[in-house]
């Protein structure tokens, strides 16, 4: 599965999860949220927030707390309103970055988008400065026990996806942005809810990050966006050898 874990760890390194638990539940209670405000609060009939629904039960997000989200949601006729603000800029090393946010305040996050970006070796670009090295690309994900490659493929086309490829790892099945909720509910309706599924970005080629001091500034970079409550999803470019990542680990 060329690039996988290139455009795919930045959100999945090792032992991130358990850290960022109640910052991701913050996340996915805000894209719950902004789904139900632009279109009906049921999803059933609202593609965005059935997506968004399927993300908090994978995170093992309570029921309740989805539903009182949708609720305040719909029931929320002024008060908070997000608004959804894209940042470009190059990481330590020359990494692309692109950071998707959700923010109900553009100076505040602008200012610690900056802030970070300028703390850690980085820079922040202009919007699309470096948008043009990725793809944007809708991605359905499912463990390698789910289905054969065979099924995988015939499901993915029979779904409008673009690709399917499959390794030891899982089953990763891409299609166009736009084709993305289509695809997730055909693929859900075939195999079940999917290890993840999102609309990413995928880089075109990848950058390798040898330099330990560089790789350290990158990853207190991208820890430092992580971590911040306006942040939804950050992709890069960059590639970390194993040996490498096992010893910014220890």
């Amino acid at each position: 599965m060329a690039g996988h874990s290139q455009f795919h760890n930045i959100m999945h390194r090792k032992g991130a999860q358990d850290a960022r638990r109640a910052r991701a539940f913050a996340g996915l209670i805000r894209e719950v949220t902004v789904a139900a405000r632009h279109g009906q609060p049921d999803p059933a009939f609202n593609a965005r927030l059935r997506a968004a629904v399927a993300a908090a039960r994978a995170a093992n997000m309570p029921k309740d707390t989805i539903e009182r989200a949708i609720k305040k949601a719909a029931g929320a006729g002024a008060g908070e309103e997000y608004f959804e603000v894209r940042y470009e800029g190059y990481g330590p090393g020359g990494v692309a970055l692109i950071v998707e946010t959700l923010t109900d305040n553009r100076n505040r996050t602008a200012s610690d988008v900056r802030n970070f970006f300028n703390k850690f070796g980085g820079a922040l670009g202009e919007t699309n400065s470096v948008s043009f090295m990725f793809s944007r690309l809708g991605m359905v994900r499912y463990a390698a026990d789910v289905a054969s490659e065979d099924a995988m493929l015939e499901a993915a086309i029979e779904a409008g996806a673009d690709n399917a490829e499959s390794d030891e790892e899982g089953h990763e099945v891409t299609c166009a942005p736009e084709n993305f909720f289509a695809v997730r509910d055909a693929m859900e309706a075939k195999f079940g809810a999917p290890a993840e599924a999102k609309v990413v970005w995928k880089p075109s080629m990848t950058v390798e990050i040898t330099d330990e001091e560089k790789a350290t500034s990158l990853m207190k970079l991208l820890d430092a966006l992580e971590e911040n409550d306006d942040v939804q999803n950050v992709f890069g470019n960059y590639e970390i050898s194993d040996e490498l990542a096992e010893k910014l680990d220890a």
